[in-house]
């Protein structure tokens, strides 16, 4: 079982990062939806409204409880963040609340603390509520999938990345099963290398499909990085941990200051696609959160 401290610090950051994804799938789903899907695009404001409102919060008990790695990891904001909800709200008419950005910019770090019973109670309400948001969401996004793959919805979306949202949204609920458990993630390190790493496999293969057909160098860049990724998948055995690992957190920089310059090239006009800045940002984020997670495995 957890210490008590080290439960509500993990649970926190976990929320944290988590919440902050999870309203942004909401937020790509709410603006990429047709007008005659106007029930889910409804639902979709719902949802994140609701995820928003979780986010708030989390960290009305954050300040001075999340680690200072996970600030420094600028996993939960980069110095993106807040621009990129700013021109992605301007240019879908979507709401985006950016109080809650402001404030997490403002987060102060700890490296250590003393959770009381009342924090830990908040704690727990945090990660039930979410629990069971998360529910909620993986059930609307599943029956929005299978509408879109029988051609009852039309969406700006590869179904793929739809697919993709919901495995993140999976793993998410099993890293609050475990919380609830008052355990840390059960996990191997393949388990981890195989699932991040197909994600920013995922994440590359995306981005080139989203480029406009002139941007040939980035979309050169993107497809040498899902090529790069693909070789690691399932690599992870026995034996082997250590050499996927190494070129993991290799291949894992390398797209993160690719992610880094597409999304300021996009928050200046200086690239051609249909990705929105705050997707740009949200894919950095989770690069950033990667790296840290193989940093621990380094310490």
């Amino acid at each position: 079982m957890l210490p008590k401290p080290e439960y509500i610090r993990t649970s926190v950051e976990v929320n944290l990062f988590f919440q902050r994804i999870m309203k942004e799938h909401l937020f790509l789903l709410e603006v990429n939806l047709q007008p005659a899907a106007n029930p889910y695009i409804v639902r979709a404001n719902e949802l994140k409204r609701r995820f928003e409102h979780l986010l708030e919060n989390t960290l009305h008990y954050s300040d001075k409880v999340v680690s200072e790695r996970v600030i420094s990891s600028k996993e939960l904001v980069t110095p993106y963040t807040l621009r990129s909800e700013e021109v992605t709200s301007k240019l879908t008419g979507a709401g985006i609340n950016t109080s809650i950005t402001k404030r997490e910019l403002a987060l102060s770090g700890s490296s250590r603390f003393y959770g009381s019973e009342l924090l830990l109670d908040a704690v727990n309400k945090i990660n039930n509520g979410s629990y069971l948001l998360l529910q909620e969401t993986l059930s609307f996004q599943k029956d929005l999938l299978t509408k879109a793959l029988h051609c009852k919805v039309f969406m700006g979306l590869y179904p793929e990345m739809l697919e993709h949202d919901i495995r993140e949204a999976g793993h998410y609920l099993k890293l609050l099963t475990d919380l609830l458990d008052f355990q840390l993630p059960r996990r191997t390190l393949c388990e981890d290398l195989n699932f991040w790493n197909n994600i920013m496999e995922e994440h590359a293969r995306f981005i080139d499909g989203m480029l406009d057909p002139t941007e040939m160098l980035l979309k050169d860049t993107a497809r040498a990085s899902a090529q790069g990724f693909e070789k690691l998948l399932n690599a992870c055995i026995s034996g082997a941990e250590y050499a996927v690992y190494q070129s993991s957190l290799s291949a894992t920089e390398e797209i993160k200051d690719f992610k880094l310059h597409t999304t300021e090239g996009l928050l200046t006009c200086k690239i051609k696609s249909i990705i929105p800045p705050l997707l740009a940002d949200h894919v950095l984020r989770e690069a950033n959160h990667y790296l840290r997670l193989l940093d621990i495995q380094r310490a």
